[in-house]
């Protein structure tokens, strides 16, 4: 008999947006879920713990100096307008952060805040956006994806979504997986996908390490690959085929 995870606990499991597949589990195979907390807003307490998980399992990606966070656009919305993301908190406590060109910062270790209960916010409609952790090593090209940085982007995201959700919910998932490692679970023989954006829709999706290569699935502006295959090491490539961009419109 197949058995399937409570909807409650997928999302869970995903509380940061990215899909996964659970061969041999859900049904269908790929299960997609939205955050349980309003996207663009996360405690700063849980802020913390993916500072603290960065900090943890920061030899997956060396070279990358600090956990930083992105502004993305959901559900067929454009990048945001003149966008504002500050921590909010009790008493009229307010830091604002800044944001660079590519809709990403950084969240900094702040007694003042944690003391006010903080939440980061985003001054843009709730359904439209979404913040989440960015991980990337410095140099390489837009459309490589280092295998390492995903796993510390996974473990970071884990780590602030099991802030946000109930502890009941954390237990029964470390229950039904086995394991508190939500990024490296695995189900019998099979190895489960996690889902991350790309800059753009895409056309395909390869991984890479030294004379061999795997195609990955691909779903529109996403890409999914199995972070808990050993056989891959954390310095291996994800190389993005982004599709072509649409012609202008004749004059």
């Amino acid at each position: 008999m197949r058995r399937a995870l409570p909807a409650c606990a997928l999302a869970a499991l995903l509380a940061a947006g990215p899909a996964a597949a659970v061969p041999g589990i859900d049904e269908p195979d790929t299960v997609k879920v939205n955050a349980i907390r309003n996207p663009e807003i996360h405690t700063y307490k849980a802020v913390l713990a993916g500072l603290d998980s960065f900090d943890q399992h920061h030899a997956l990606a060396p070279n990358v100096a600090e956990l930083r966070f992105r502004i993305r656009p959901r559900g067929g919305a454009g990048l945001p307008q003149a966008p504002r993301v500050r921590i909010e908190g009790d008493h009229d406590f307010i830091l604002p952060l800044d944001l660079d060109a590519s809709h990403r910062f950084s969240v900094p270790r702040s007694e003042a805040a944690e003391d006010a209960h903080g939440e980061v916010v985003l001054n843009q409609k709730r359904k439209f956006y979404r913040i989440h952790p960015d991980v990337r090593t410095p140099g390489l090209p837009a459309n490589v994806r280092r295998l390492g940085d995903l796993r510390l982007e996974c473990k970071t995201m884990v780590a602030i979504a099991k802030e946000e959700i109930p502890l009941f919910w954390v237990l029964t998932i470390n229950s039904l997986l086995l394991t508190r490692d939500w990024c490296n679970f695995t189900h019998k023989e099979a190895m489960p996908d996690w889902g991350f954006d790309s800059d753009a829709p895409l056309v395909g999706a390869i991984l890479q390490e030294g004379n061999r290569s795997k195609l990955l699935k691909t779903d529109g502006d996403r890409f999914s690959v199995a972070l808990g295959d050993t056989s891959w090491g954390d310095d291996a490539l994800v190389e993005l085929e982004f599709a072509p961009a649409p012609a202008a419109p004749a004059p």
